[in-house]
């Protein structure tokens, strides 16, 4: 865990932020720590991600009771933000009687998805990484399978260089891709108040998932970030920050 800002607030509950597939808690340090000026903020490892152990599973149960032991850890209640991976986790905590008072879901529906990330996966793994000595090289090696090179920096923040090994358990990743695209089958309904906020270009939350939504989260409301893809939070931090500042500070 990263904490931000200053200690428990009596007028804010704190703020959890979990990451998506290949993230970190670092990747969210500047939202965190502007979003810290009136809240305690804290962004989580998710497990096989960063500093967090490294676990046989990768399921969003798992997933879902750790962010519990988190928030008894805090004490609730608390808001939670999820992007992502983060985002299913944070709804399954949610529906499974986690103690919030707000849910932020960012750029993820409730659903399976058809598409995989095990190309990437594949391509970390191919990496040879006692050959690697610099970042530069890892990014040369990574640009022959992987052209993009957003996402390549953003795979690179998971490469120690001083240990030539990845923050990412990559074996519990690859047995459980399947789950991590896919949502459990849930029952119930998560009646606090929900944001899902989406990227205005992207296609993971469409018009067609909304009775899934509203179905397990009835106050759901919904917002979008222009010109911002699924990174939205990377693409358009200062329009993320905006949304998720006025939804957390409604009345």
């Amino acid at each position: 865990m990263i904490s931000h800002g200053a200690p428990r607030s009596e007028n804010q509950p704190p703020l959890i932020i979990a990451h998506g597939l290949f993230g970190s808690a670092r990747n969210w340090g500047v939202i965190a720590n502007r979003l810290s000026d009136t809240r305690q903020v804290i962004a989580v490892d998710m497990r096989n991600h960063g500093n967090s152990p490294w676990m046989e599973d990768q399921t969003y149960p798992a997933m879902a009771e750790d962010l519990n032991e988190v928030i008894a850890e805090i004490g609730g209640p608390v808001d939670l933000l999820g992007h992502s991976m983060g985002g299913k986790a944070a709804m399954v905590a949610a529906l499974g009687g986690a103690n919030l008072r707000r849910l932020i879901v960012a750029d993820i529906a409730p659903v399976s998805y058809g598409h995989t990330q095990q190309h990437h996966i594949d391509a970390m793994q191919a990496l040879p990484l006692s050959k690697i000595i610099t970042r530069t090289d890892a990014d040369k090696f990574l640009a022959t399978t992987v052209e993009d090179p957003t996402i390549r920096s953003f795979l690179l923040q998971s490469l120690n260089l001083m240990d030539k090994s990845w923050r990412l358990n990559l074996t519990a990743l690859t047995k459980d891709m399947v789950q991590i695209l896919s949502f459990p089958t849930i029952t119930g309904a998560f009646e606090g108040s929900a944001l899902f906020l989406t990227g205005a270009t992207s296609d993971y939350v469409r018009t067609e998932h909304r009775p899934m939504i509203k179905n397990h989260f009835p106050k759901a409301r919904f917002a979008k970030i222009p010109n911002a893809g699924h990174w939205l939070h990377a693409e358009r931090p200062r329009a993320f920050e905006t949304a998720v500042r006025v939804f957390l500070d409604a009345f």
